[in-house]
């Protein structure tokens, strides 16, 4: 189930916000949630960006279990500081960037 990847999904929730937009046009985007956001009619479309984000980022009810008794966090051990902070800084852009 780890494997599942969710570009798919979030592709198609962002494409039919476009389509209830009725524009790619980011101007018009803005223009059309003058009187009413478009989040308050896509309400389940926003949920289901969410719970995609959360899986597609690898956060809690979709990472792996680790036990905190263990004294190596896996593929990590193979890293020394400079990459190991790197890795780690990649995998936080890529949550700030969903």
């Amino acid at each position: 189930a780890q494997t599942i990847s969710y570009e798919v999904t979030l592709a198609i929730i962002l494409l039919s916000v476009l389509l209830t937009n009725g524009s790619f046009n980011l101007s018009m985007l803005i223009t059309t949630q003058e009187h009413l956001w478009l989040l308050l009619p896509s309400w389940p479309l926003a949920m289901m960006w969410f719970t995609s984000t959360l899986a597609e980022t690898n956060r809690t009810p979709f990472d792996l279990m680790e036990g905190e008794s263990e004294l190596v966090s896996g593929f990590n051990i193979e890293y020394a500081a400079g990459p190991f902070a790197l890795f780690f800084m990649a995998e936080y852009m890529n949550i700030i960037m969903m």
